[in-house]
């Protein structure tokens, strides 16, 4: 069998779409088309439903999915083993799928890439930006090798967290801004900052949340004012306009509170957040996927 038939099948099951799989896999749609056809020929089983909105799986084609899994897990631990074998000169190589939350792909996984293609040239690394509800969901269907978390609390039946650092946050806003004038203030409390305007990354962002929450506890005339972006330089932009502050983690300030384009905001005592790195307990850790994972640690605080 054609293992190019069974990748084109999951990943048309894992997105629900043959427009989705295509992009994805970097084929017209009616190849896509043809090779699902072809598979479910070879099979003599109805694999999908075709609806409106996309594809769903049927009994046949989830049974077939798990074996499908197996299938292309197996051949990469084949390939794995005869790179290991053949004229590579013991150098690790192959494709390791990682994931993480904007605040980790921005300040700390650059440099993790750049260490990794110096110390091992033939890893290549798929790095995509999900949050957590994403990256499990991810890595239970096999999409993603690793995730990086930024949990305190990460407990899943299937996916292994393995707590790898804890990341500074910081309240900030521009020197201009009134709260500025705190540096030399007592530090503000609860309830002084909740009556100050906020510009946070997006909902589902963990330590956000906890802030928020803490905000709306201390609030006690009206619900203090938040605004949301999906990107952290948005955020960071309209802080460093002067528009309020925000909670970030420091290493995503440090430049700026460095040369003072940013300033800390004295308040109550805040805790770090963990980094949790996540795989799925039943899957296979390739060579390239541990190689990642043992250059992690050096790019993070102790």
């Amino acid at each position: 069998m054609d293992t190019r038939l069974l990748i084109t099948f999951t990943t048309v099951a894992r997105t629900g779409s043959l427009t989705a799989a295509a992009e994805r896999l970097h084929l017209v749609q009616s190849t896509v088309t043809a090779q699902v056809k072809a598979l479910e020929k070879e099979l003599g089983l109805r694999l999908f439903d075709r609806l409106p909105r996309g594809v769903v799986l049927t009994g046949a084609g989830r049974e077939v999915m798990t074996h499908a899994e197996a299938v292309l897990e197996a051949e990469s631990r084949l390939r794995v083993v005869a790179a290991s074998s053949g004229g590579t000169s013991g150098q690790v190589t192959g494709r390791v799928v990682l994931s993480a939350g904007e605040t980790l792909v921005s300040a700390r996984l650059p440099g993790v890439i750049a260490a990794l293609r110096r110390s091992h040239p033939g890893i290549e690394v798929d790095l995509r930006t999900m949050g957590t509800t994403a990256a499990v969901a991810e890595l239970r269907t096999g999409e993603l090798d690793l995730a990086l978390l930024l949990e305190d609390e990460a407990a899943f039946r299937d996916i292994e967290c393995t707590p790898l650092a804890r990341e500074p946050l910081v309240i900030v806003c521009s020197p201009d801004h009134p709260a500025a004038r705190r540096a030399t203030d007592p530090p503000a409390g609860w309830t002084e900052l909740a009556r100050e305007d906020y510009f946070l990354h997006e909902q589902g962002c963990s330590y956000s949340d906890r802030f928020i929450e803490r905000l709306l506890i201390a609030a006690e005339d009206a619900p203090p004012r938040i605004t949301r972006f999906g990107s952290l330089e948005a955020a960071r932009s309209c802080v460093t306009a002067g528009l309020g502050l925000s909670l970030l983690a420091r290493a995503n300030v440090a430049e700026a509170l460095a040369s003072g384009r940013l300033t800390q905001v004295p308040g109550p005592q805040l805790p770090d957040v963990t980094v949790q790195l996540a795989r799925h307990r039943r899957r296979w850790l390739s060579p390239a996927a541990a190689a990642l994972t043992a250059e992690l640690p050096r790019h993070f605080p102790r």
